[in-house]
Formats: C-alpha cells, sequence, structure tokens
C-alpha cells in the first residue's frame, strides 16, 4: 500500500480509501465485515461513510452503513488502526427523512453526535459537508444556472464557527467539503484564513476518465491551495469496470438494482468506456485497474474512494495501487479525453 497524509495534518492515511454505501443494503453487515478486514490486511486503514449511507436513501435504511462499521470496530478493538471519514448530509426533498435544517449549529451538532453513536466512537478524524446548502450544479448537472429566488444566504462563517466548536470539544479532529465547486471551496478556505477557524482539508468530489471536470479549476485549487482530492466513483459505478458493456455483471451489481442511477450511462460515455476498454485490452490490464491506476497517480488526489460489493472486486481496486501506467498508456486516454471530454459531469 501506498500513504499520504490528510493535507496540513499529521495523519497518515492509505491511498486508496474503503468507500461503504452499498452496507446495509447490496451488502450485509457480515460481507461489510469480510470487506474491512480483507481491506486492512491490504493496508488500507482510510474508511469513508456518511450519515446518509447506505445509497439509495431511505429513512428505513439511513444509518445502517455506520452503524456496521460500529458493530465492527467495537467487535475487532482496532478503532486507533483506522481513520474515520464521515458526512452530515446536505439539504433538500432527498433527505428530508434526516434532517430539515441544513447546516444549522444544531443540525451539525446533532448529525455528529448522531454518527458517533452509530459509529461506536468517541471523535471523527474528518468531519464532511456532504454537498452544499446553496443551488449549484452538482451531480451530473453540467453547468451553473443562477436561480434569482434561491432562499441561501451565505453561511460560510456560521459554519466554521459550529465546526470549530466541534472541534474544540474532541469529537471531529478535522473538516472537509464535498460536491462543492471551486467558488465554494475557495470562499470556505478565505473564512478560515481571515478568522481562524478550522481549514478545509480535503474535498471529496467525482473523479474518473468519464469525469475529469475537477481538472478544471479544482485541481489547481486543489494544489496551490493544499486541499486534497478524495476522488469518489473512480470506477462511474461499475461502468469503468467493463461490467456492463460485456454484460457479466452480477444480479445485485449497482446499476442492476438501481438503474435510474443513470449518471455514467450515456451514449457518450458508453462510447468513451469501450474506448478505454480497447486501451486497456491491447495494453494487457484490466480497465477497472487501468482507471483506478490513472485517479492513483493524480498529484491533487490525496485518496481513492473504492467500493466494491464483493471480495474479488475489492482485492482488484486495493491492487491498483501497484500499477503505473506507462506513457503509451497515458498518450493513449488523452486522445480518447481529447475526443469525448467528460461525457459524466
Amino acid at each position: 500500500m501506498k500513504y499520504t497524509t490528510i493535507p496540513q495534518t499529521d495523519i497518515k492515511i492509505s491511498k486508496i480509501c474503503l468507500g461503504t454505501m452499498t452496507w446495509g443494503n447490496q451488502n450485509s453487515q457480515e460481507e461489510g465485515f469480510e470487506q474491512l478486514d480483507m481491506a486492512l490486511e491490504q493496508g488500507v486503514n482510510f474508511i469513508d461513510t456518511a450519515e446518509l449511507y447506505p445509497v439509495p436513501a431511505t429513512a428505513e435504511t439511513q444509518g445502517r452503513t455506520s452503524t456496521i462499521i460500529g458493530n465492527w470496530l467495537k467487535e475487532r478493538k482496532n478503532r486507533d488502526q483506522v481513520v474515520l471519514a464521515t458526512k452530515i448530509a446536505g439539504p433538500g426533498d432527498y433527505t428530508a427523512h434526516i434532517s430539515t435544517e441544513g447546516f444549522s449549529p444544531k443540525a451539525i451538532k446533532t448529525a455528529v453526535d448522531k454518527s458517533l453513536k452509530r459509529l461506536q466512537t468517541d471523535y471523527i478524524d474528518l468531519y464532511q459537508l456532504h454537498w452544499p446548502e446553496r443551488h449549484t450544479n452538482r451531480f451530473g448537472i453540467r453547468d451553473y444556472q443562477h436561480r434569482p429566488d434561491d432562499p441561501w444566504t451565505e453561511n460560510f462563517h456560521e459554519v466554521l464557527l459550529t465546526l470549530d466548536e466541534v472541534v474544540k470539544t474532541g469529537k471531529i479532529r478535522h473538516i472537509g467539503i464535498s460536491n462543492e465547486s471551486s467558488w465554494g471551496t475557495m470562499r470556505f478556505l478565505e473564512e478560515s484564513k481571515t478568522h481562524q477557524l478550522p481549514r478545509m482539508r480535503t474535498i471529496q468530489n467525482s473523479y474518473s476518465l468519464l469525469n475529469r471536470t475537477f481538472e478544471g479549476d479544482l485541481a489547481e485549487i486543489a494544489v496551490r491551495e493544499n486541499i486534497g482530492l478524495l476522488a469518489y466513483s473512480p470506477l462511474a459505478f461499475g461502468v469503468l469496470s467493463g461490467k456492463y458493456i460485456n454484460n457479466t455483471a452480477a444480479e445485485n451489481s449497482r446499476l442492476k438494482l438501481f438503474p435510474r442511477f443513470s449518471r455514467y450511462s450515456s451514449e457518450q460515455s458508453t462510447e468513451a468506456t469501450r474506448k478505454y476498454m480497447a486501451i486497456a485490452n491491447e495494453f494487457n490490464i484490466s480497465l477497472a485497474q487501468m482507471a483506478l491506476a490513472f485517479v492513483n497517480a493524480q498529484p491533487f488526489v490525496t485518496a481513492n474512494i473504492i467500493g466494491a460489493t464483493n471480495l474479488k472486486q475489492l482485492e482488484e481496486n486495493i491492487l491498483s495501487i501497484n500499477h503505473t501506467l506507462s506513457d503509451d498508456v497515458l498518450k493513449a486516454i488523452a486522445e480518447v479525453h481529447a475526443q469525448i471530454p467528460n461525457p459524466a459531469p
């Protein structure tokens, strides 16, 4: 395994982070335990979850993922061996069953306490805002369109003040953002600098061969401001494993169970995936490992969040850390990207 640190901290994390959003829905607690055990044995010490999980989000299943992780930590008695990251759900109809108070002080403090209880721990290493309160383009929306009637009022300062209070209690160590834009990222960083408040250490956004939009303004911000990308969906809901094109996807695969998750399934995305698969075949590497190795190599990536529904997938994904793509592979990838740039924003 290769390791890095959460930017501007001494917290050592594996470059491969174990994503968990299938546990409690597609995966049972037993399977979650097996994945956690294998990941730890392979050197993965970084685990990412959210109060929202599992996905799809429902009132009946909400919180199960964190509960599974908490039960594992209690049974294995190894809290000191892992770095835990979780998130408070952003506002919206999608999360009304969790909270309708957005990132208010009460909502943040309540969410932290509930996560600590589910995770059966006294502290969270990295606490993230799952998505912005304001209207912005995220989750597959390509372009920003301003809404004059957006009721959101700028509250970066209040959010950081609240998180500062929680940090001082010892319940969380560091903070991060997720699904954020360049503007929102810089506003948080500026607010922290101006008022000596906790600094956002990481940004968890989608990044893969099918979605390299992070390479715009956000990549420069990540490098120059030293805020690390935690790349999610590096295999684009499994599309970049090739299993859907090859018709080898299991019946419990994400897109077979939940076809409405079509962010990475457009005609252009499928065409690009076929081209990337041809490159992988030519250079005798699996498409999944090529896609993950590409993400692992980016200088602005602090950790690559992988997910799996079985141990075979998990092992292949973890072992991607041992692959270094040749210049010829990178050149071929660049040619496809030039032809079909970011088909799945």
